[in-house]
């Protein structure tokens, strides 16, 4: 189990930053809060520096990094004539979900010798859609704490629009 203010792969959250509307689905149906909230990428160590401005590595999820100049989309938006919740949702980037209003995001950079489960997840994830990261929030809801057991994590699960559980070797979905 991990320790500190940060899931880092061991109880976390995780989707798709390439989904614009991800960021809102994840704050809404899970997290329970303003749907502007941003999310953290974490990503395979060799790849970050293709995505994020940061020259360094971040496996605490510590250091912030700017989206790189070729991975935004600079589309223009009329600040004047257009109300604030269109500006926050605007996509600014070809990973979405994770990129803030300035371009920033606050990432974890993650290699196979320091976390080899949670790599071979993003990795996989990788082969399948050559993005090399995931977005990585804490399992829990607004104000509670992050998970600490499988019981927390089924609570969690079944409180929530999360739609996947992975705890101890079981896979669980819930019914359509």
């Amino acid at each position: 189990m991990e320790f500190g203010p940060r899931a880092l792969g061991a109880r976390s959250i995780i989707a798709d930053p390439r989904h614009s509307d991800m960021q809102s689905v994840l704050n809404r149906k899970i997290k329970f809060r303003e749907s502007f909230r941003p999310f953290a990428p974490a990503v395979m160590e060799e790849h970050a520096d293709e995505y994020f401005d940061l020259g360094t590595s971040s496996p605490y999820m510590l250091l912030v990094g700017s989206v790189r100049d070729e991975k935004r989309i600079n589309t223009e938006l009329n600040t004047e004539e257009t109300n604030a919740f269109a500006r926050i949702n605007h996509e600014r980037s070809v990973i979405p979900a994770v990129t803030h209003l300035d371009y920033s995001a606050r990432l974890q950079t993650v290699n196979r010798g320091q976390h080899p489960d949670f790599y071979n997840l993003i990795n996989a994830f990788y082969q399948l859609t050559s993005c090399p990261m995931l977005i990585n929030t804490s399992f829990n809801r607004m104000d509670e704490p992050i998970v600490c057991s499988p019981m927390d994590a089924v609570l969690c699960f079944l409180n929530t629009g999360i739609d996947l559980l992975v705890v101890e070797g079981f896979v669980v979905r819930k019914s359509v």
